[in-house]
């Protein structure tokens, strides 16, 4: 089988910040979609730490701009992973201390990854009992704060600049591809959603923007629940999320993750992690769907490496269940508060759940 692979490249940078960017399109047919269809994928995992150096690097340029964040002050947030690397390499590169805030779920080796690099490492020890270890870490994160005068946090739940950092994509992608139908993002704090697909929408009116995220996640309207797959998903409401530009949203299951990024891994070598992996199974479904003309650019936030101990690992996915056949197609709901859904479900009506509440 053959790949066709395309790049945007620019000269060598010697500066530490001008590794992030300008990353490679890869495209992606066979077995995730039929045979003449397919979608590109940006693959993300070609900066030094993911997706997340982008706002990482961004949002502290930006505080540093406004004065937020003075000379030599901490830089505290919560993290699941990758936005940990972006923040340390952010610190690295303008003179920050990086106290990053995560949880027992964070993977050993991202612990150990996050440290080599220069961050502080702190693991809260109990869930929130209505947010989990989301605002578990949100808590510490403010209280950590208080502790340390002239520190300050990106909350890249709700920073606006998380999702402006995401301008420079989304023109990468305007260029490489010069037309896109339809664009797929997993979603969790709506950086990369929201920002991406302002700067697209604006070049292409008719742009379907589908957003996937985790069964258990409650981003769009769906009860919280305590959820295995990292780097999606949320048991909060990020307002960074633009749920006005979504023309649907897809729920996965970690199982029907696994197995989209083991086939990935074996049919195209570039791969990544839970994201990635619920990124692919439904873009390669739309792929199928679709008219095969149909320009689909799917989103890959990262890749393999911080997962070998998870979502590459056999014991590991025995012990949960993880080792299924091939996923049927999506079941359909009609309204996000329809049913929980604990399998691939797609609903074509997006509504904020907080559009009540003065959001």
């Amino acid at each position: 089988m053959q790949s066709l692979i395309t790049t945007d490249v620019t000269p060598a940078q010697s500066t530490l910040s001008g590794l992030v960017g300008n990353t490679p399109l890869l495209r992606i047919c066979e077995p995730l979609a039929p045979a003449g269809h397919g979608f590109w994928a940006k693959l993300e995992g070609f900066n030094p730490g993911g997706i997340k150096d982008r706002p990482g690097l961004h949002m502290v340029e930006r505080a540093r701009a406004r004065k937020d964040l003075p000379p030599g002050g901490r830089i505290i947030e919560s993290t699941s992973g990758t936005l940990g690397l972006g923040l340390a390499l952010a610190g690295m590169v303008h003179g920050h201390p990086v106290t990053l805030v995560t949880d027992p779920g964070l993977e050993p080796s991202m612990t150990r990854l996050l440290t080599a690099y220069g961050a502080d490492v702190d693991i809260v020890t109990e869930p929130h009992p209505v947010g989990g270890w989301q605002q578990a870490r949100r808590d510490r994160v403010a209280r950590l704060l208080a502790e340390h005068p002239g520190s300050w946090s990106p909350d890249q739940y709700n920073n606006p600049d998380n999702t402006t950092a995401y301008t420079p994509l989304a023109l990468e992608l305007a260029a490489q591809l010069r037309h896109i139908d339809v664009l797929v993002c997993s979603v969790g704090t709506g950086g990369h959603s929201g920002g991406i697909s302002r700067v697209l929408r604006q070049l292409f009116p008719e742009l379907r923007v589908v957003g996937v995220d985790t069964v258990g996640s409650t981003i769009f309207g769906q009860p919280a629940r305590t959820r295995l797959m990292r780097g999606l998903g949320s048991s909060i409401y990020p307002r960074n999320v633009a749920y006005e530009r979504f023309s649907e949203v897809h729920w996965v299951a970690p199982a029907e993750a696994v197995w989209a990024c083991r086939q990935l891994a074996a049919s195209h070598y570039a791969t990544g992690g839970w994201s990635v992996g619920a990124v692919a199974l439904v873009a390669g479904w739309l792929a199928g769907t679709l008219p095969a003309h149909t320009r689909i650019a799917a989103v890959f936030p990262d890749g393999p490496q911080r997962y070998l101990e998870t979502v590459y690992d056999n014991a590991y996915c025995e012990r949960h269940g993880l080792l299924d056949a091939p996923p049927p197609g999506p079941e359909v709901i009609t309204r996000p508060d329809e049913k929980e859904v604990t399998r691939w479900t797609r609903c074509t009506e997006v509504v904020d759940p907080l559009a009540g509440e003065g959001r």
